[in-house]
């Protein structure tokens, strides 16, 4: 049976998105990858779609999911990326792995000086930097 992953945020239009599109290019088909929020905000951050598209990672498809879309899935690991989302995570059923690995919130985290562009960016490249690693351990273990 496949590992599935679910990343959570509370809005599930940033970071959530930018984790989904990384980690699915980082694994390819080993796994299945979907993100959603506690209180999706309807729409997915243009900003976020251009901070993927500029590395070659296309999410202009996404749209942002409720998590109670997931419940009864076979969701296998649950990985939360800010810490509303952390907090409000129910309980799955079944044996669920779960990580939180908290990232700045792209629009709310402009430094002085620094486009929202540029913040974009940043934390896509944190989340790149995490994602890429878990990808790795993913595609180690499968190769055993």
């Amino acid at each position: 049976m496949k590992q599935k992953v679910l990343i959570l945020c509370t809005g599930n239009s940033c970071r959530s998105h930018m984790a989904e599109g990384i980690l699915r290019n980082a694994v390819g088909d080993l796994i299945e990858v979907h993100s959603a929020g506690s209180n999706p905000a309807g729409y997915v951050h243009p900003a976020a779609i251009a901070a993927l598209d500029e590395i070659g990672i296309d999410i202009s498809s996404h749209t942002s999911k409720h998590l109670d879309q997931f419940m009864g899935s076979g969701i296998t690991t649950v990985i939360t990326v800010c810490g509303n989302a952390d907090q409000a995570c129910p309980a799955f059923p079944g044996k669920v792995s779960r990580h939180h690995w908290g990232f700045e919130d792209p629009p709310k985290a402009i430094r002085p000086g620094e486009t929202e562009a540029a913040a974009f960016i940043r934390i896509r490249d944190e989340i790149r930097s995490v994602f890429e690693a878990y990808a790795a351990g993913i595609r180690d273990a499968s190769a055993l």
